[in-house]
């Protein structure tokens, strides 16, 4: 019993030394500290815009003025597949985070056992049941476990703004795919009002070719006309069905028809854009800071690497007793420390690979916030020129539509052929259905914009 006594005592002793030793190393955390790395960026953008940024922290898709189109990205905001799969994501990286955080902890388990022995002398059966506690804690002296959770920490912020970018691009698809399917339905409109415009024109024709003032080539052309408006009809039709089936897709349901709200030309676009400067993306676009934190992440590894050169420090107690004589209990009190001797650069190959993990996200980070420049100039000079080009289109469009009707008042009067009635219905015929694409090109730009300044969410 005397012996017991001081072997608990000596082994207690060594415990509380280790301990001692492993609190005044606990702060030796190993490895490079991330800092946010400053891309060069440009003072400002090269189209000159309003910098308050107000506008750009809202709802944008609201300014369009029309309820159905607000209507439908909240649908899609609930019940988009890929945006609740991203948010499962979220939970995943969460999780994950806490199983790393639990290694900071102590780790305790339990073991129950039982044992039958039967005595070859006396052939009686001996039986023995046992149960232990064994409690084990390993000092994160370098900040390996520290590093990981670190990493597994930024990790799981950059599936939030994985998320959030999903969520940036669900409505900018939605609203895009919407105002594409109002300027469909536009030009099938007017596809049908110039089909029955051609249709009265061809029973003219036909009616002065039976008396003899028209030959049948006229006869025949204006036949040609009419099947050209009918088939763009077809063209604008399945157009139409195919984009509301796309729309249903990003809604998260199966194909069906799709309320309408504003027509294309009553949608309200935008007169002065908010940008800011070029530095606010880095705190703006989702995917700078989902790359930003992956970077960050990866930094971490380092330190967990770096740690594994150096020992590790354990201690354990256990704890057990006998359940058939409770007299016999135990109890054991532990320390270990263990280090690599020879790995043949293992450990030091490990802390390479994570630094050139690290140079490639790096790379990655100052790409993904170049490109988002590019995209924010290249959304500024669309709606800057799209704007120009749609008031040419609508001068164009007046301009034919006029020229059109006096060309068919000299037709009736004998003193033009019909050929070029006919160049000019084309001629007003084209430039409404272009007037109408390039207003939807506008409008589309302008949610582009928002979408390249990573706008419309509250942080």
């Amino acid at each position: 019993m005397v012996k017991s006594k001081l072997y608990i005592k000596s082994v207690f002793s060594i415990w509380l030394k280790v301990f001692l030793v492993a609190i005044l190393l606990y702060s030796c955390k190993v490895g490079p500290n991330y800092l946010r790395t400053q891309p060069t960026l440009p003072e400002t953008y090269h189209q000159v815009l309003p910098e308050d940024t107000a506008i750009v922290n809202i709802p944008w898709w609201e300014l369009f003025g029309d309820t159905v189109l607000v209507n439908l990205i909240n649908e899609g905001l609930e019940n988009n597949k890929q945006s609740k799969t991203a948010l499962e994501r979220i939970e995943e990286a969460r999780l994950a985070q806490r199983i790393v955080r639990a290694d900071l902890y102590p780790k305790i388990n339990y073991a129950l056992g039982g044992s039958s022995t039967v005595s070859s002398g006396s052939l009686s059966m001996i039986n023995d049941y046992k149960g232990a506690v064994d409690v084990s804690y390993t000092f994160d002296i370098w900040g390996r476990v520290s590093r990981l959770e670190e990493a597994a920490v930024e990790e799981y912020l950059a599936t939030e703004e994985a998320y959030r970018g999903l969520q940036l691009m669900l409505v900018s698809d939605i609203a895009s795919a919407y105002i594409t399917l109002r300027d469909i339905d536009n030009r099938l409109l007017i596809s049908e009002k110039t089909a029955e415009t051609w249709k009265a024109n061809l029973d003219i024709v036909l009616a002065r070719q039976k008396a003899g003032f028209v030959s049948e080539v006229d006869l025949n052309m204006a036949k040609i006309q009419l099947f050209e408006a009918q088939t763009a009809i077809q063209t604008f039709t399945r157009l139409q069905r195919q984009m509301e089936n796309a729309i249903c897709l990003l809604l998260g349901k199966t194909p069906e028809p799709i309320t309408r709200g504003l027509k294309i030309q009553e949608q309200l676009a935008v007169p002065e854009i908010p940008v800011g400067l070029p530095s606010f993306l880095l705190d703006r676009r989702p995917d700078i800071l989902q790359t930003e934190r992956m970077l960050h992440a990866q930094t971490a590894r380092i330190g967990a690497a770096e740690a594994l050169r150096y020992p590790q420090f354990t201690i354990s107690a256990d704890l057990g007793m006998s359940f058939v004589n409770p007299v016999n209990g135990f109890a054991a009190l532990g320390a270990q420390i263990l280090g690599p001797i020879f790995n043949n650069k293992a450990n030091i190959n490990r802390i390479e690979i994570e630094k050139s993990r690290t140079i490639q996200l790096l790379n990655q980070y100052e790409f993904t916030v170049i490109n988002a420049v590019r995209e924010v100039e290249d959304a500024l000079i669309a709606v800057k020129t799209y704007e120009n080009e749609f008031e040419l289109r609508s001068q164009q469009m007046t301009a034919s539509n006029e020229a059109m009707r006096l060309s068919w008042v000299r037709y009736e009067s004998g003193l033009t052929s019909y050929l070029e009635v006919l160049d000019l219905q084309r001629s007003s015929f084209s430039s409404q259905l272009k007037a109408s694409e390039t207003l939807q090109y506008q409008l589309i730009s302008v949610v582009q914009l928002y979408q390249a300044l990573g706008g419309g969410w509250n942080q």
